[in-house]
């Protein structure tokens, strides 16, 4: 398929379910760009100039179409400090060298790396964003009158229910404007929009940074916005793999690292602060029927249009219609089959599912939990690996030559088997052959383990023959191998 046609299938192939969707997300964004803003020390402006900005941009860069942008509560986190000590300015001035930083991730290919993340972190990332999402919902529901319960559960029964009678209009948008028709014209005692938060009235103007451009700004930047950058676009890769698992599509990884750079830039330009892909919303997205790039640009037109156009109406949307939203998102988003699962799945991949949503949700650091679950699954990887270790030995008729035949990956994580499993041969034969064909060597780790047993063997006044390498093992042993490589011969079969 050419580029032309692309374009066009992400455009035009579903206007109508993509605009009513970011029109949803639109809604359901703003007492989050609030939030967010609060968590970060800025004005809500901040986060709501940031949202129009990334979501309209996004739309039209990003790799991962049907995918939200907009400020994160990720991002947000990180940058509490640097407005404390320095001011708004150098948060700008951070996000724009953010973005920076993320093109050049995208140019380098690192979005690669996510071919590290295993399945279970993935899943463990998910449930743990599913739990963060419902404990925000928390505050709202907690001191309130029963009005906002009733609310609550009105919201999620129309959500629900109304699905089976229709799919013209997406439920929760529809939950939203009937439960602030009904909360405005009776004027229920609930919380509203506008208790979050002032919203702006004014449109963004484009401004640079009011920092002076020295070593010493970036040297306060820099550590923020390796950060920022890191943390974006793990969320945002991740939440890419999950709206294509989602919608059984495909995205672009790359495009998606550059697109969020050049959106976080134009964010930080009209005085907004650094974002990223948001699953919770793009899972709103998703469910509402969006699934081109048509939906992240009606959000983001939808959402100034709102604040700027129809702000005194919106500020009086009742959070509760919200709350349902989110409760939603919440339910659709856990993974409820990984519960059952933790019985029928290795028990491997459960400890690093479990471990990444406990950390996640015990330091509300995404990137954390992603860490730990990567780690885990590399430790539990490197123990299967060298477990398939072995080694054969098989002595000739008249005693006189050993043959050791050596079969799985020798590695850091397998030397010491290697080593212990040739030691308790007690070798006494003159002529000893050690043949791995069926072996290969990744590291110095396992070069030394061989100069080690070679070296052993020799002193012991054996004549020692090593045979079968492959061709990448004998290269790693030649250039790193430190004992007599003569009496070596390359293997016929290849690894």
């Amino acid at each position: 398929m050419n580029y032309l046609a692309i374009m066009r299938r992400d455009w035009t192939s579903n206007p109508r379910s993509d605009i009513l969707a970011g029109i949803v997300v639109a809604l359901a964004l703003i007492p989050e760009a609030i939030g967010f803003s609060i968590i970060a020390g800025v004005d809500p402006s901040v986060g709501l100039y940031a949202s129009i900005a990334i979501a309209i941009i996004i739309a039209c860069t990003g790799g991962r179409p049907g995918m939200i942008s907009a400020a994160t509560a990720a991002v947000a986190v990180l940058v509490g400090p640097l407005v404390r000590e320095h001011g708004v300015d150098y948060l700008f001035a951070a996000t724009i060298l953010m973005g920076i930083l993320q093109i050049a991730a995208g140019i380098l290919r690192l979005n690669l790396v996510m071919q590290f993340v295993s399945r279970s972190v993935i899943t463990g990332f998910v449930n743990a964003l599913a739990i963060l999402i419902f404990m925000a919902q928390l505050p709202q529901l907690t001191g309130v009158t029963w009005h906002t319960y009733a609310m609550v559960m009105g919201g999620l029964a129309i959500i629900y229910l109304l699905p089976r009678v229709t799919r013209v209009v997406p439920s929760p948008l529809v939950a939203i404007v009937v439960l602030s028709a009904i909360s405005i014209g009776i004027g229920l005692p609930v919380h509203t929009v506008s208790d979050m938060g002032t919203l702006p009235d004014g449109l963004p103007g484009i401004a640079l940074p009011n920092v002076p451009l020295t070593l010493e700004t970036l040297q306060i930047i820099l550590p923020y916005s390796l950060a920022m950058a890191a943390v974006g676009l793990l969320e945002s890769l991740l939440t890419a793999q999950i709206v294509d698992d989602m919608t059984d599509s495909d995205s672009y990884k790359r495009y998606e690292c550059r697109g969020q750079g050049i959106a976080n830039i134009g964010a930080a330009l009209v005085g907004g602060m650094g974002g990223c892909a948001m699953i919770g919303q793009s899972v709103i997205n998703i469910t509402s029927g969006g699934r081109g790039r048509l939906s992240a640009l009606a959000a983001g037109i939808t959402l100034l249009v709102l604040l700027f156009v129809l702000g005194s109406y919106v500020a009086q949307v009742p959070m509760p219609a919200l709350v349902a939203v989110m409760i939603m998102v919440s339910i659709g988003t856990f993974s409820w089959n990984s519960i059952p699962n933790l019985r029928h799945h290795p028990w491997q991949s459960s400890v690093v599912m479990l471990a990444t949503v406990i950390v996640v949700v015990g330091t509300h650091d995404l990137s954390l939990g992603v860490a730990a679950g990567v780690l885990l699954s590399g430790i539990f990887f490197a123990q299967k690996v060298q477990r398939l270790f072995n080694i054969e030995r098989e002595v000739s008729d008249d005693g006189k030559t050993s043959t050791y035949r050596v079969s799985g990956e020798v590695f850091f994580a397998s030397v010491h088997r290697f080593a212990d499993q040739m030691q308790a041969f007690n070798e006494t034969a003159p002529n000893v052959v050690i043949d791995v064909k069926r072996a290969h060597f990744w590291d110095i780790s396992s070069v030394g383990a061989l100069d080690k047993i070679v070296g052993k063997l020799d002193k012991g006044g054996a004549n020692v023959k090593v045979i079968g390498y492959n061709q990448a093992s004998a290269d790693i042993v030649d250039k790193f191998g430190l004992h007599d490589k003569t009496g070596f011969e390359l293997g016929a079969i290849p690894h």
